[in-house]
């Protein structure tokens, strides 16, 4: 299914995340075992590759970024971030702002986020669904 390319879309959890959809979702750690796993097919062979994360890391530095400097799981392979802060598409080697927590402004998205964030005309509210 994944190598043959029948996946429409992958929903993946990540480290980093560069501009140009570069996606680091693994790392060896101080202690880790240098392997990737099954990511690395996933980003291949799904047509739409989609990431679930943090906008920050627990030290408070931004996951969206210019470049990835994690060891890299796919190039260009990310289409659109799912943050806890804001949702992205990545068009053109840029991250494009569709909506954000209505309680944040722009600017503090902005100093969050470790690449600039193209604004569209209209960014809509992102809303967590009520459980």
């Amino acid at each position: 299914m994944v190598r043959g390319g029948h996946l429409d879309v992958a929903i993946l959890g990540t480290y980093e995340v560069a501009e140009t959809g570069d996606l680091a979702n693994w790392s060896t750690g101080p202690k880790g075992v240098p392997a990737v796993g099954g990511a690395m097919d996933l980003v291949h062979g799904a047509k739409r590759v989609a990431v679930i994360t943090d906008h920050v890391t627990k030290d408070g530095k931004p996951k969206l970024v210019k470049r990835c400097s994690l060891p890299l799981t796919g190039v260009a392979c990310v289409t659109r971030v799912y943050t806890s802060l804001a949702v992205l598409d990545i068009e053109g080697g840029r991250f494009v702002l569709r909506e954000k927590l209505p309680s944040m402004s722009v600017e503090q998205l902005q100093a969050v986020t470790g690449a600039e964030l193209v604004l569209p005309d209209q960014i809509g509210d992102l809303v967590a669904p009520e459980v």
